[in-house]
């Protein structure tokens, strides 16, 4: 399981993890959509928008490797802001490649990108 050396671990001050320590026994835990509903908590919505900017600080729109970033956090993303990058793509890999949709991204979290020029 490749390690993103220098991503942040957690939103800072809370239990929201954005990576994990160590591979599963079972292996990597299933990426699946999640269905966000419009009346999510706050600091729900905040860590989902702390992680993408995270993944864009990092990543860009470059492909990248799902290695440790955590499952039920890209969950969150999965199928909307985060796509596949492969084909086949196996959601249940470490090493399945991942890439975010900026359209999707702006359009749902416009403050991760505030003060960007439109791409």
């Amino acid at each position: 399981m490749l390690k993103h050396r220098g991503f942040p671990g957690r939103l800072s001050g809370t239990d929201y993890h954005f990576t994990i320590r160590r591979p599963g026994k079972k292996g990597a835990t299933r990426l699946i959509a999640r269905v966000r509903h419009a009346d999510r908590r706050p600091a729900d919505r905040k860590a989902d928008a702390a992680f993408l900017a995270a993944l864009w600080h990092h990543f860009g729109d470059r492909p990248f490797p799902r290695g440790n970033l955590d499952a039920g956090r890209l969950s969150w993303l999965f199928g909307r802001e985060v796509i596949p990058a492969e084909e086949p793509f196996d959601p249940e890999s470490y090493d399945a490649l991942l890439k975010i949709d900026p359209g999707k991204a702006r359009a749902a979290f416009p403050e991760v990108f505030d003060g960007e020029n439109s791409a």
